[in-house]
Order: structure tokens, then C-alpha cells, then sequence
């Protein structure tokens, strides 16, 4: 650990100046993943502060998910899990194409190993936010896939896709093998040529539902993506993720607009 001490002037407390410390020492790479870390009584003495304050610098960095306890070993710097890369370039034409689905192909690309698992096929009324993209009326009938996937042996994204009924009705969208290139080679077969995407990403705190779910560790947050694939015409899917903010890392490459 970095020689860092306390000082009184600041307007930080002295407990958030030990975790910050500890936090730039882990996000450095000074404390690696899986190395312990100092313990509370470590802390008081090097910091000279009191023990309930050592205490909740480590608990902070707890509440971040930064690092676990385990009962009669001490605090260890957490064990990142693998990391899934999402941009752009998952939505070209060229990659269904070649016959995969975008998640298919940003998990391929990193070399690790995925599935989906089918959480529900069925028709359901539109919620209202759903409804107002689609311009119809909320309740009104929609098509919806729920599911979850998986890279390795985490569940890392709860994912709803909506589609109009006559969109997908006697296609594979209804069913849970939507064949080669996936949803959106199906809809293109059928005439529904995709132009554009629109995505919104929010990051929160997760439901406990999703909590368990995920299988999130406490203070890892969600990231929840919206995105809108339009045709010529308007939106041919309304898609809801809900994803492991500790589990992706989001590249985007764009033209700059003049």
C-alpha cells in the first residue's frame, strides 16, 4: 500500500479518505485480485485513527463491491469476472450474415463460452412505455422473448424483446431457436430491412428480483438498455436488457457530425 495520510483539512472524512487510499491501490493493480487487504486494526494503527473508523472504510468499499469478507480470513480485493465488450459493430448486417446473433457474436469475439436460457414466449399486453414507441394503444397485444444469458457460469442479462404480431407471427422469432443470424435475420427474411438503432443506457441500483436473478454481489449496480431497431417505415422491435454493471465494458464508434 501506497504511504498516504490523513489530512484534517479536508473536507472529505477521515474514513472516505481511507477508502479512497485502499481504492486507487486496487484499481492500480497495487492490491490485485484476490490480495488481502490491510486489516481494520492494520488500518487504525497506520492511519491513527479510530477503529470504527478504519472499519468504515472498509465497509464502504464493501458497499461498492470493490471487496468481500470471508469469516476468519479477513477482506480480499474481489475477483472481477470476465467481461463482455458491447459496441455498434454487433448490429451489421455482414455479422447475421455469417449467421450469428449479436450477443452470439460479442462472446465469440472475447473467446468465452455463452448460452441463453428461454425465459418465456408469449403474446402479452404492451407496457404503456413499449405501446408509445410501437404507436399503439398500452395493453394492446404484443409478442414478447424474455430471457437470460449466460457467459461462463454467471448470469449476466435479463433481456425482453417486443415485436408487433404480424412482425414475427409463423416466423422462428416465436420459437426458442431463431435460426441462424438470429431475430433480426428472421425479420429482414421477411421484409422488415433494419436502418438504424437507437439505445439509452441507465445505470441503478437493481430490484431484488434481478439481485437474485444475476446473482449480484451487494453494491454492484445495473446498467439497463433500451433499444429501438427501426425500418424504414418505424421500430420493428422494442428491447428491454437489464445487465450486470460489473460484467460489460460499452465501445462506441461513430462519424463526428458536422
Amino acid at each position: 500500500m501506497r504511504v498516504v495520510t490523513i489530512n484534517p483539512a479536508s473536507p472529505v472524512s477521515p474514513s472516505q479518505q481511507i477508502a479512497g487510499a485502499l481504492r486507487d491501490d486496487i484499481r492500480s493493480g497495487l492490491l490485485p485480485e484476490g490480495a488481502r487487504l490491510p486489516s481494520t486494526a492494520q488500518l487504525t494503527e497506520r492511519f491513527g485513527v479510530a477503529y470504527q473508523t478504519a472499519r468504515q472504510a472498509i465497509n464502504s468499499l464493501k458497499a461498492e463491491g470493490l471487496v468481500e469478507g470471508h469469516v476468519g480470513r479477513g477482506v480480499f480485493v474481489k475477483q472481477r469476472p470476465q467481461m463482455m465488450r458491447l459496441g455498434s459493430e454487433r448490429y451489421s448486417r455482414r455479422i447475421r450474415q455469417a449467421g450469428k446473433a449479436p450477443f452470439q457474436a460479442e462472446a465469440d469475439a472475447a473467446g468465452l463460452h455463452w448460452r441463453q436460457e428461454i425465459l418465456e414466449l408469449s403474446t402479452v399486453p404492451a407496457p404503456a412505455w413499449v405501446a408509445e414507441w410501437f404507436g399503439i394503444e398500452a395493453g394492446a397485444d404484443v409478442f414478447v422473448r424474455r430471457r437470460r444469458t449466460w457467459i461462463e457460469d454467471s448470469p449476466t442479462q435479463l433481456a425482453d424483446s417486443y415485436y408487433s404480431l404480424d412482425a414475427v407471427s409463423g416466423t422462428l422469432v416465436t420459437q426458442e431457436n431463431t435460426g441462424p443470424g438470429g431475430s433480426y435475420a428472421r425479420l429482414e427474411e421477411r421484409g422488415y430491412r433494419i436502418v438504424r438503432f437507437r439505445e439509452e443506457l441507465t445505470s441503478r441500483p437493481p430490484t431484488h428480483e434481478e439481485a437474485v436473478s444475476l446473482r449480484l454481489k451487494p453494491g454492484v449496480a445495473v446498467i439497463e438498455l433500451h433499444r429501438i431497431a427501426f425500418t424504414e417505415t418505424g421500430p420493428v422491435e422494442v428491447f428491454r436488457s437489464v445487465m450486470a454493471g460489473d460484467r460489460y465494458t460499452f465501445a462506441y464508434e461513430f462519424e463526428a457530425p458536422e
